[in-house]
């Protein structure tokens, strides 16, 4: 089962559960331009089909971790309607 599927199910948006304070701290989060920068080398290369075995699980590993913050970010809007 992918890690992704996981996490949906434990940040489930049906349960509005944090409060305001929470939620603007969870919708600050994000990459910060060093990050970004990387991001976007990684594409290219892989664009350019160069990746080799270790920036793949690099770009992997942003891929997951964008998930996850996007997964958060969704929970903190709909605790935000809710609240």
């Amino acid at each position: 089962m992918a890690e992704s599927e996981i996490l949906t199910r434990v940040i489930s948006s049906d349960d509005p559960s944090l409060d305001r304070q929470a939620a603007q701290a969870v919708l600050a989060l994000g990459f910060k331009a060093p990050d970004n920068r990387r991001m976007e080398e990684l594409v290219e290369k892989a664009r350019l089909g160069e990746l080799t075995l270790e920036e793949q699980s690099e770009a992997d590993s942003y891929e997951r971790i964008g998930h996850f913050v996007s997964l958060l970010k969704s929970k903190t809007r709909h605790s935000l309607r809710a609240a």
